[in-house]
């Protein structure tokens, strides 16, 4: 077994005196180290009193609610008073943790609840989150029409069309090693417009 300083004690006692006399000053000085990584908490959200969650299923699908109590392992106890979600039990198999979480006192009643939750700001933070963006985002998509969606199958095959050409024609000015590349046609044109230069300056010496 080795000790917290790392020296076998059969290794440390078979070794010349002065050499035991090194291990020994080694031993004193590393007496505090630790050879256990320090372990990390991996997780940030936690089911405890003031975390917003947001209901995933269930009559409450869609709407933020805050935690109030913890009942059991399964259960737990919810108020969304800005929401329309009055105080109520609810599963967490049905809610999805966020990463807000407004302070108040354990099991308080509604209106600090309120209070808490306007005074956090926390609608407007919701609000500009991507969870909520790609959430409105999905709402949006399913009321779309059949001619909606064709304008916008059309869109995107217009975008990806001028994205394409714009690639091609960057790959074409650009070498495998990243420098730009001169073509025929560029040379033509740089040709051209010398010749347009010095005709402009013979035409002014006559």
């Amino acid at each position: 077994m080795y000790e917290i300083t790392g020296y076998h004690r059969i290794a440390t006692l078979c070794r010349p005196l002065c050499c035991r006399h090194v291990d020994a000053k080694l031993s004193k000085n590393f007496r505090s180290f630790s050879f256990f990584p320090v372990s990390v908490m991996p997780f940030e959200r936690f089911v405890q009193t003031g975390r917003i969650a947001k209901a995933s299923a269930g009559p409450l699908k869609g709407r933020l609610v805050a935690i109030v109590d913890v009942i059991d392992q399964n259960r737990v106890l919810v108020d969304g008073p800005l929401t329309g979600v009055p105080r109520q039990e609810y599963r967490l198999s049905n809610l999805h943790l966020t990463k807000y979480r407004i302070k108040f006192p354990y099991t308080a009643p509604t209106r600090i609840v309120r209070k808490a939750w306007v005074d956090s700001d926390l609608k407007a933070q919701w609000k500009v989150s991507p969870w909520s963006v790609k959430a409105q985002n999905i709402c949006k998509r399913s009321q779309l029409s059949d001619f909606d969606r064709f304008k916008l199958r059309y869109a995107k095959r217009q975008r990806n069309k001028l994205l394409t050409i714009a690639f091609n024609t960057l790959k074409k000015r650009t070498k495998f090693d990243g420098t730009p590349r001169v073509l025929k046609k560029d040379r033509r044109e740089r040709l051209r417009a010398e010749k347009a230069k010095g005709g402009k300056k013979a035409a002014a010496k006559k």
